[in-house]
C-alpha cells in the first residue's frame, strides 16, 4: 500500500524537528551535557505544586469551562494588565490553551486558509513554519540580522508583503538569538501591520524574561494593535512549569469565539489540575510580587552573562540577547557549518548544542546553547566548547 496517497501533503512536506535529531544522539551517549532543550532547570515552586495535589485530593479531576476555569481567567487578566498594561475581559477575549503550542496553533487555523502567507521572523522557533504548512499557509522568511540585533527591521517586512499576506509572526523575545524589540522598534513595525491591515500572532512565552533592565513590551499595547493582535504566553518558561502544560491565547472577541471553537472539538479543555497550578502561580505571584520568577531571572542572567563572556574569551562573536534563555554565537571562524560543527562538538566532547540552520537559513554559522541549565554544567560545557575549538580533530 502506497501510504504517501493517503497522507496531508502538508504534513509530508514539512520537515522533522531539527532541535530534537541531536538529542535522540545524545540521549544514547554518557556523560552529555545538554544545551539544547529550551526548559528552566528549576523545578516548579512548592507552593504551586501543593496546589494542584490538594486540588486532585479533593476530587478536582472533571472538565473544566472549554475556554478555562474563570478565576483563572480573571487572574491571568489582571497578569497582564499589571504587567504590560494590556486590557482583555475574562469573559470573553481569553482561552486558556494545552500550552502556549496549542495557542499557537489554534491561532492559524482560525486565520488562515489555503495559499495565505505569514510572515515569520529567520531564525525562528521552528514550529512556526510546519504549523503554517499545515494550514495550507504558505511561510515567508523575512531575514533578520546580528548587527541589527535581531530585530524584524521596516525594509524588510515591506519587501516581504504580498496581496496574500495574512498575518505576521511576533515572536519576542526571541527563540534561539535572545533579541528583543523595545518600544521604539514596534512603534516602527506596527505602522506597517496596520497600514497593510495584517493580523499579528505575538507569541511572549519569554515575556518575563528580559535583561539589563529592559521590561518586555506587548505589541497589543501600541495603539491601534490589540484588534489585530492575539497575544500569546504561558506559564512554561517564566514559572517553570514546563511539563504541566497550561497556556493562552488573548485577543478580540469576534476571534476567540472561533477559536474557542476549534479547542472545544480537539482538546475541550486544559487539564484541570495545570489550570488550579497555573492560578497557584498568578495569585501567589500578584501576593509577593512574581519573588519566584525574580529569583529565577536573576539567575538566569547571572549565566547569561557567564556564556557569553565565554564564548567572546574564545575568539567567537557573540551577540548579547537581551531575552529568553539562549544564547546564539557565530561558528564562522572555525570554518565549519553550523550541523557539523554541532554533530562534531556532541561526538568529540559530549555537548549538545542546536545548529543555528534549524531555526531558519539566516542561522547558518550560528549554534544555540540554552543557558537553562545549572552553573557547574555550563561551566563544564564551555571548558569542553573551549577544548574542542583548540583541538584540531585528529
Amino acid at each position: 500500500m502506497n501510504y504517501a496517497d493517503r497522507m496531508n501533503p502538508n504534513v509530508l512536506q514539512a520537515p522533522p524537528s531539527g532541535i530534537r535529531r541531536f538529542f535522540d544522539i545524545a540521549a544514547s551517549m554518557k556523560d552529555t551535557i545538554s544545551l539544547g532543550v529550551g526548559e528552566p532547570d528549576f523545578v516548579t515552586p512548592y507552593h504551586i505544586r501543593d496546589a494542584a495535589v490538594n486540588s486532585i485530593l479533593d476530587g478536582g479531576t472533571q472538565y473544566t469551562a472549554n475556554r478555562g476555569l474563570p478565576e483563572l481567567r480573571r487572574e491571568i487578566a489582571a497578569y497582564l494588565e499589571g504587567r504590560f498594561g494590556l486590557c482583555y475581559r475574562p469573559e470573553t477575549d481569553i482561552v486558556v490553551t494545552v500550552g502556549a503550542s496549542e495557542a499557537i496553533d489554534l491561532a492559524l487555523r482560525v486565520l488562515l486558509s489555503p495559499g495565505d502567507e505569514v510572515l515569520i521572523p529567520d531564525p525562528s522557533y521552528v514550529s512556526y513554519a510546519p504549523g503554517v504548512q499545515f494550514c495550507g499557509g504558505v511561510p515567508v522568511p523575512v531575514l533578520t540580522r546580528e548587527e541589527q540585533g535581531f530585530r524584524l527591521e521596516p525594509g524588510r517586512i515591506r519587501e516581504a508583503v504580498t496581496p496574500r499576506t495574512k498575518a505576521v509572526i511576533l515572536p519576542y523575545p526571541n527563540n534561539p538569538t535572545g533579541g528583543i524589540m523595545e518600544r521604539r522598534d514596534l512603534e516602527e513595525i506596527c505602522g506597517i501591520f496596520c497600514k497593510e491591515d495584517l493580523m499579528v500572532i505575538s507569541d511572549e512565552i519569554y515575556g518575563e524574561l528580559t535583561y539589563g533592565g529592559l521590561t518586555h513590551v506587548s505589541a497589543a499595547s501600541l495603539p491601534g494593535m490589540r484588534e489585530r493582535t492575539l497575544t500569546i504566553s504561558g506559564f512554561s518558561k517564566s514559572f517553570a512549569m514546563t511539563g504541566w502544560r497550561v497556556g493562552y491565547v488573548c485577543g478580540p472577541e469576534e476571534i476567540m469565539e472561533q477559536i474557542n471553537k476549534i479547542h472545544q472539538y480537539t482538546m475541550l479543555c486544559a487539564p484541570r489540575m495545570s489550570q488550579v497550578a497555573a492560578l497557584e502561580a498568578l495569585r501567589e505571584g500578584r501576593q509577593n510580587r512574581y519573588e519566584d520568577v525574580e529569583r529565577m531571572r536573576e539567575s538566569y542572567d547571572r549565566r547569561r552573562r557567564l556564556m557569553v563572556d565565554g564564548f567572546r574569551g574564545m575568539g567567537l562573536s557573540c551577540f548579547e540577547p537581551m531575552g529568553a534563555f539562549y544564547v546564539f554565537p557565530s561558528i564562522r571562524l572555525s570554518g565549519m557549518s553550523s550541523e557539523d560543527f554541532c554533530q562534531s562538538l556532541l561526538l568529540r566532547e559530549h555537548v549538545a548544542c542546536v545548529p543555528g540552520t534549524a531555526f531558519g537559513v539566516s542561522g547558518e554559522g550560528y549554534i544555540r546553547c540554552s543557558y537553562a541549565t545549572g552553573m557547574r554544567q555550563l561551566d563544564e560545557a564551555m571548558n569542553r566548547i573551549r577544548r574542542f575549538l583548540e583541538t584540531p580533530e585528529s
